[in-house]
C-alpha cells in the first residue's frame, strides 16, 4: 500500500529538527522545471503562480536562490499547510517517520513525486500550473504517466489522500491490477456527501497520523479511523471508495 497526498502552498525552510535521507528521485526533471521557470520573466511568473505581489515578490527571490541539492529540509516538515500541521509530523516517534518513509507518498508540481524525508527546498508550482515544455502546455502532460509508474513499480494499492488535482496525474494511468481507493472526508447535506476545504484538510492529516500510529498495512484498517467526529459509512463506501461522515455537535 501507498498514501498518496497533496503538498502544501505555504513551505519553510527547517534544517536542524530532523536531517533529510534522500534527494527527490526526479531531481532531473524538477532542474529542468526550476530552468523553465528561470526563462519566463517575472510578469509571466506570477500569472502563472496566480498569487500576491507579495508572494510573487518571496518565491522569486526563492527561484533566484534555488539550489535543489543544497540547504534542503525533509518535505514532510517543509509544508506547512492546514492538513500538515494537523498531522503534526514535528512530534513523530522514529517508529512513525519509519512508516511514513515506507509508506506515504507526497506528490508535487516540481518534483513530481517525494517520500517524506527526500531533501525539498521552497517553491510554488502546483501541478494545475498552465507551464509550457517540450511535453506539452502544462504539467500533466509534462510529467505523464512518469508517477504513476514509479508507483506501480512500489505496490499494488493506493490508498488516496489527494486532492483531484494532484491525484489525477495517478489515477489516469494506472493499470487495473492497480486498486486505487479514494477517502473521501464530508458531511451529509440534502442526501449528499459534502467535502468542506479546511475540514477535510484536516481530516487527511489526522488521517495520516492515525495510521502512523497504528502502523496500518492494509488499506480496511483505516475505516476504524474516527477522529474530528467522523465515522466510516459502509452503506455509501466501496471497494474504491472509502467514504466518513462527519458527525453533527452541537455548538455550545
Amino acid at each position: 500500500m501507498r498514501i498518496i497526498l497533496s503538498p502544501a502552498r505555504k513551505m519553510n525552510v527547517d534544517t536542524d529538527s530532523l536531517p533529510w535521507r534522500d534527494l527527490p528521485v526526479f531531481l532531473p526533471e524538477a532542474q529542468h522545471l526550476a530552468d523553465a521557470l528561470r526563462a519566463m520573466d517575472a510578469d509571466a511568473r506570477k500569472k502563472l503562480w496566480q498569487c500576491s505581489d507579495a508572494i510573487a515578490v518571496l518565491n522569486e527571490g526563492r527561484l533566484a536562490n534555488m539550489d535543489l541539492r543544497a540547504r534542503l529540509t525533509p518535505a514532510i516538515l517543509a509544508y506547512e499547510g492546514i492538513q500538515y500541521q494537523h498531522m503534526a509530523p514535528g512530534v513523530f516517534t522514529r517508529w512513525e517517520y519509519d512508516y511514513l518513509q515506507a509508506y506515504v507518498r507526497i506528490l508535487s508540481g516540481l518534483y513530481g513525486i517525494l517520500k517524506p524525508l527526500d531533501g525539498v527546498t521552497p517553491y510554488r508550482l502546483e501541478m494545475q500550473a498552465r507551464l509550457k515544455t517540450e511535453a506539452g502546455d502544462d504539467l500533466y502532460s509534462y510529467w505523464g504517466g512518469r508517477i504513476a509508474a514509479h508507483l506501480c513499480a512500489e505496490t499494488n494499492c493506493i490508498l488516496n489522500l489527494a486532492s483531484r488535482e494532484y491525484s489525477l496525474c495517478v489515477s489516469r494511468y494506472l493499470p487495473d491490477s492497480v486498486r486505487f481507493i479514494t477517502c473521501v472526508l464530508g458531511e451529509e447535506r440534502d442526501g449528499r456527501v459534502v467535502e468542506k476545504g479546511t475540514l477535510c484538510k484536516m481530516a487527511r492529516g489526522e488521517m495520516v497520523r492515525y495510521m502512523a500510529e497504528h502502523l496500518i498495512e492494509d488499506p480496511a484498517c483505516v475505516q476504524a479511523f474516527d477522529r474530528l467526529h467522523y465515522r466510516f459509512d459502509p452503506a455509501r463506501s466501496s471497494e474504491e471508495r472509502y467514504v466518513f461522515l462527519r458527525e453533527k455537535t452541537e455548538s455550545r
